[in-house]
């Protein structure tokens, strides 16, 4: 079966000029794509535009009224991290209605995978709060819509972007039948996610903050000891991924010392992880990732992941030591039940 992709033009007139979430982002990553033919191998999957109501099954009126407002008056600067243009409500209804659509052909059994190649961002987003370069939550939009079909129960959401998905967890933190689970550099923005401040033996809720310098090793060590198991314990019909490359050593928004080879990784345990318990139902969203060459990499390489094909990183590993987290992570796995005291 094909493997999807989502993306359309105008997620490029989301303007923030020089900023680091920046339309050079798609362009470098499609044009990659293309130059290497991976495009080509790939099921195009139009981007719909959501509807009011569809954001709102997330997002507060409030909320989607002020960012339409904005955008009418051709744009603003909601905070230090967060900017609009004239466009960028529309942008951010595609994305929204983009992630869906990714979602929806993995749901209809149209693609085995699919990866939805959109902007702006989505996880830091909350009920009543655009910020940290998001607008709506992609993703939380989608577990929403997903949940609201016959054939799904539960969704799990696993967050691999360098930062904590406040949003997303905000939004489903009193909602058993949604799993989010989070790997991310702690403390870091937004300082939230330290696994002490959520519930003993959470099944639901789990998040495995790892300290500046974590590589391959420690991200391999979290996801085999934490998040693997979180997620067959829950046992999802769907998984959703809200995936950024900024765990990445080159990053120039982080400290982390992830390759792209750790990342392909990931991927793999992921779709083996849709393929036992889901019918391999997985579908990604773009979040960060702000080394422009190495986006457009990642991208690639993960792509040739979900199409099974082969991949050579070239930048390679981290020149510096990795953290060792072995002791923490084991703190994390006992705190959520995964493992025994």
């Amino acid at each position: 079966m094909a493997v999807g992709y989502v993306y359309d033009p105008i997620y490029l007139r989301h303007d923030t000029g020089d900023h680091p979430e920046q339309v050079a982002r798609l362009v470098s990553i499609m044009r990659h794509l293309t130059e290497t033919g991976l495009i080509a191998r790939l099921k195009a999957i139009p981007a719909k535009r959501a509807s009011i109501r569809d954001v709102a099954r997330v997002h507060d009126q409030s909320l989607i009224d002020s960012v339409q407002v904005a955008s009418l008056r051709g744009g603003d600067t909601i905070d230090s991290d967060t900017v609009l243009s004239r466009d960028s409500f529309e942008a951010a209804m595609y994305a929204a209605g983009g992630t869906w659509s990714a979602t929806e052909a993995v749901l209809n059994g149209e693609v085995s995978s699919a990866f939805a190649l959109v902007r702006p961002p989505g996880h830091h987003a909350t009920r009543t709060q655009a910020m940290g370069f998001c607008l709506f939550n992609n993703v939380a939009i989608s577990a929403c819509m997903a949940l609201e079909r016959d054939d799904v129960d539960r969704v799990a959401i696993v967050d691999i972007d360098v930062h904590h998905g406040n949003g997303t967890q905000q939004t489903f933190a009193r909602e058993p039948r949604v799993l989010y689970a989070s790997l991310h550099q702690h403390p870091y923005f937004p300082g939230t996610g330290d696994w002490r401040t959520t519930m003993r033996g959470s099944r639901d809720l789990l998040n495995v903050p790892l300290p500046l310098g974590t590589g391959d090793q420690g991200y391999a060590l979290a996801f085999e000891q934490v998040i693997a198991p979180a997620v067959r314990r829950f046992d999802p019909d769907l998984i959703l991924v809200s995936i950024g490359y900024d765990a990445h050593w080159s990053d120039p928004l982080a400290w982390m010392l992830m390759s792209l080879q750790g990342y392909a990784r990931m991927i793999e345990g992921l779709l083996g992880l849709a393929d036992e318990l889901c019918q391999g139902r997985l579908a990604l969203t773009l979040e960060g990732g702000y080394d422009l060459n190495v986006l457009a990499h990642g991208v690639g390489m993960t792509f040739r992941a979900m199409l099974g094909a082969p991949y050579r990183d070239p930048f390679g590993p981290a020149s510096e030591p990795e953290a060792e987290v072995g002791s923490v992570v084991t703190q994390i796995a006992r705190w959520y039940d995964l493992v025994d005291d």
